[in-house]
């Protein structure tokens, strides 16, 4: 049965919760996270490994576990220089879950204990890409993975034992058939499932907010539009790169022709993102991700324009702003002529990521609802987006789509080349079902809003066209609510019947006086 179908998915999903549930104890949620996601992935590279070694081979049987490390030095720099890393036999994670007995412990012949042997393994496998192109994304991919933390118990016996637990039950989890034909969509799978358990028992991941996925489909739908191919993929606040791999389950990875580029400001999100990018099988060359500040040092220069942008960007946050004179003349920034207030980064992201928009690129942004009506220097730079005719769409998005709050957030589209001078304004305010008690955007949800989004097409109490000039007279107020009527759900009133009715009462009444009085002047008399 392949990994695609529903049931085994969710036979998969029940067997991470049940190790996630073994796991946890003394230990809180994002720790353990992090344990399992990087086990899932050194089984993940090992697996990966042998699959394109056997390929290489052009034997399918080819089994690169059973070479002596010796041998297979001999292909470690032709290796590093296609996959990026290298792990020699011994060291790969079929090879190590045998080192593990039934009694809860591990233990090499050499006499090394699991923690110990988990750190030579890491500490090779990044060191492998040491002076080569791939440094940079290796290394420190295992950085929050200590074998020896104290979280993982008081003692060394207490560590090992957790880590047993964790290598044979991610090594028994069943990823179906072969590693080509499910391995990649399992892995992927299991990553995506971790990230929003526990982003959703937290509210966050990793101290950085997660985009449910069905919105990062959203985002990469509306994008891509009626293409069948993308140049390159962008996204200046990342995370752990969720939002940029949905090109790929849309598009095919080899429809991203020059790659996926992404910036994270974050450490061990920075890591989840260059984590996720191998389990979905990008290779190195083919992505760059940089753990560094975007609004203060933006790493991809060379490598802008951006066909695609999609971002969720922290909501409101400080930044320097005028308080440093290079911004107002940061090419990014300056051409609105004024900056983002300093306690609010929003619109500096939107102009960054306007600035690296390609000519016939488009850019969809999570905006946070009041950069859309607030006045000030926000007022002014939507002023210079309308002006110009960079707003494509505004789109209203239920409340409590995402883990982290439950305001109503929106989405701003963005196009430097536009052949219309307006707006489309989309009310999706009730496209929503509710589950597992949040808001989600369904399938159909997501397809009547990404039908009217690439078609523009208007409809009563849902979408509406508004001309650049009406925006700007209106105070340059993007708030979908400005331009959508709400539906009318007050109850409709026959008014004909309603005199019927009325006349009917009063008629009623008058007869009920007339017995009163007649009962009254009876007994009167």
């Amino acid at each position: 049965m392949p990994i695609q179908s529903e049931q085994q998915r969710s036979e998969l999903h029940k067997t991470i919760w049940s190790i996630a549930d073994d796991l946890r104890g003394s230990v809180d949620g994002w720790d353990f996270k992090q344990y399992i996601l990087g086990t899932l992935f050194y089984r993940f590279i090992s697996e990966n490994l042998c699959a394109y070694l056997a390929e290489q081979e052009g034997d399918p049987s080819f089994d690169y576990g059973k070479l002596p490390d010796e041998q297979a030095e001999y292909g470690r720099e032709e290796t590093v220089k296609e996959k990026g890393f290298f792990i020699l036999p011994s060291e790969l994670f079929s090879r190590v879950l045998e080192t593990v007995d039934k009694n809860g412990m591990a233990l090499a012949e050499n006499g090394d204990d699991l923690n110990e042997i988990l750190v030579r393994v890491f500490a090779n496998i990044e060191g492998s890409a040491v002076g080569t192109e791939s440094e940079d994304d290796v290394r420190g991919l295992f950085a929050d993975f200590d074998p020896n933390s104290p979280k993982l118990g008081n003692s060394v016996i207490e560590r090992n034992k957790k880590l047993v637990t964790l290598i044979t039950k991610i090594g028994a989890l069943d990823f179906g058939g072969t590693f080509q034909e499910n391995g990649i969509d399992a892995f992927g799978d299991a990553y995506e499932f971790l990230m929003t358990m526990y982003a959703s028992g937290t509210g966050k991941s990793g101290g950085e907010f997660f985009t449910p996925q069905e919105v990062g489909e959203l985002l990469a739908r509306i994008v891509i539009g009626h293409r069948t191919s993308v140049n390159k993929v962008y996204d200046p606040c990342c995370g752990s790169g969720g939002l940029l791999l949905k090109f790929a389950k849309i598009l095919g990875a080899s429809n991203v022709r020059s790659g996926f580029f992404g910036q994270e400001i974050n450490l061990t999100t920075y890591n989840l993102a260059r984590i996720n990018m191998f389990l979905h099988d990008i290779n190195f060359d083919k992505f760059s991700i940089v753990c560094e500040d975007t609004l203060k040092a933006p790493a991809h220069w060379d490598d802008e324009p951006f066909d695609a942008i999609v971002s969720n960007p922290p909501y409101s946050i400080k930044w320097e702003g005028k308080s440093n004179p290079l911004n107002i003349n940061d090419p990014r920034f300056s051409p609105a002529g004024v900056l983002a207030p300093p306690s609010r980064a929003d619109l500096a992201f939107t102009m960054h990521m306007l600035s690296w928009l390609s000519t016939e690129g488009t850019a969809a942004i999570v905006e946070f609802p009041g950069v859309l009506y607030r006045g000030g220097a926000e007022g002014k730079i939507r002023d210079y987006l309308v002006r110009n005719n960079f707003v494509d769409v505004v789109i209203q998005l239920p409340p409590d789509l995402f883990f982290n709050t439950n305001i109503a957030t929106c989405v701003l589209v963005l196009k430097r080349s536009k052949s219309t001078s307006d707006i489309l304004f989309v009310d999706a305010s009730g496209e929503f079902v509710r589950a597992d008690a949040k808001n989600k955007l369904s399938q159909e949800n997501i397809d009547r809003i990404v039908g009217t989004v690439v078609e523009r097409t208007e409809e009563k109490n849902f979408s509406r066209l508004v001309s650049n000039d009406d925006v700007l007279t209106n105070d340059v107020n993007l708030s979908v609510s400005s331009y959508v009527e709400k539906p009318d759900e007050r109850e409709e009133v026959d008014i004909k019947a309603l005199n019927v009715e009325i006349e009917r009462i009063v008629a009623r009444e008058q007869e009920l006086r007339e017995r009163i009085d007649a009962i009254v002047a009876d007994l009167e008399g």
